[in-house]
């Protein structure tokens, strides 16, 4: 499918047609080609193509979102000089370092979920962002993030981290996702005040004490804690007192895993 949006302020007062946005998606594009002349790009989705170098952008300095989603990128690159990017997404890619986006200070939102990064590195300089997900990767440590004083929300499910920490100057944080790894203990979270949502299912939560942790959080709302060891009882199977003792140690919440409370 061929996707364009027009500038329609322009069209009405009579000049050319300027494009500004361009979804190119599940094309089976293999290159990027062709977009040299298209300088007042806002957006551009190649999203859900067989892209596997990330080139031909030099001219597009006035992008604004990128979307490189499920493509067969291996590298990050040839994107350090697009300074107005506020949205970048390389989702689903074959990327392995984050790297070469140190320059783009203006980002607000860095989607890197499902692909094959083992470290957290190269974003100190990403002051203003606000929404970081590293989902599906490879990433056993959390570090790297103590510039990040803007974040607001935070994805790092479905990866191997064995213990939350470093989030000592994320004070901002309204959501953290960290379901499906290996973390045994719910701690260095209670300074996060401003905290919405906590998702933690799926890791090895074994004691309900660990929910103290979390109790000084008044704006706190929703917990995900299912498929943890608290979840389950001496029979391995769903203990009907689970959603009970969690309300009686965060009387503050309003939802549990996907149900509401009464």
């Amino acid at each position: 499918m061929f996707k364009t949006e027009f500038n329609q302020e322009d069209r009405r007062n009579g000049k050319p047609d300027i494009f500004t946005r361009i979804r190119v998606y599940d094309n089976q594009l293999t290159a990027v080609e062709n977009l040299d002349t298209l300088v007042q790009l806002r957006l551009l989705d190649l999203s859900f193509n067989r892209i596997r170098k990330v080139e031909g952008l030099t001219n597009l300095t006035q992008l604004k979102k990128l979307f490189f989603v499920n493509n067969r990128v291996a590298k990050i690159e040839n994107v350090d000089h697009l300074v107005q990017l506020e949205m970048l997404e390389f989702g689903a890619n074959r990327i392995r370092v984050i790297e070469n986006i140190s320059s783009l200070v203006n980002l607000t939102s860095l989607y890197l979920g499902k692909n094959k990064i083992p470290k957290i590195t190269g974003l100190e300089t990403l002051v203003n962002l606000r929404c970081l997900s590293l989902q599906s990767n490879r990433i056993v440590k959390l570090e790297g993030l103590d510039n990040l004083v803007n974040l607001e929300e935070l994805y790092f499910s479905d990866n191997g981290i064995e213990k939350l920490e470093g989030l000592d100057k994320n004070v901002k944080l309204t959501t953290i996702d960290f379901g499906n790894n290996r973390i045994s203990t719910i701690e260095n979270v209670s300074h996060l005040t401003a905290l919405e949502e906590f998702w933690f299912n799926g890791n090895k939560i074994s004691n309900f004490d660990d929910l103290k942790e979390l109790a000084p959080i008044a704006t706190l709302q929703t917990v995900y804690l299912e498929r943890n060891p608290i979840y389950y009882d001496a029979d391995k199977v769903f203990d009907p007192n689970y959603r009970r003792k969690i309300m009686l140690a965060l009387p503050q919440l309003k939802q549990i895993d996907a149900t509401m409370c009464k």
